[in-house]
């Protein structure tokens, strides 16, 4: 009975926590929209994926709650980032390699 009153409470965050992420989230934004017109040569998509991680954070964490969750929802979230990094590396390991066999019919 213990841990069906664990799940039963809930965190009740303050609308401020929810004004400032959505302010942080437009900000983001807009230092998005800035940056695609600055020519960073091939620094151009760590910097967006860098603003990306940042911004899907924020709304993992406080609008899907799980900076107040249980650790094994934090511990699940953490699986699915691992999965997408690991999906992410396989796909561009793909790309990075594909100069090595050269271009059939030359």
């Amino acid at each position: 009975m213990a841990a069906a009153a664990e799940h039963s409470e809930h965190h009740i965050v303050p609308k401020r926590v929810y004004f400032a992420v959505f302010f942080a989230l437009i900000v983001l934004t807009w230092v998005t929209a800035f940056v695609s017109t600055i020519d960073l040569g091939r620094w151009n998509i760590f910097v967006a994926l860098a603003i990306a991680i940042v911004k899907a954070s924020l709304v993992i964490l406080f609008f899907m709650h799980v900076k107040y969750s249980t650790r094994l929802t934090k511990f699940i979230v953490m699986c699915g980032f691992f999965w997408l990094m690991l999906l992410l590396f396989i796909t561009m390991s793909d790309l990075w390699t594909r100069s090595w066999m050269g271009v059939p019919g030359r």
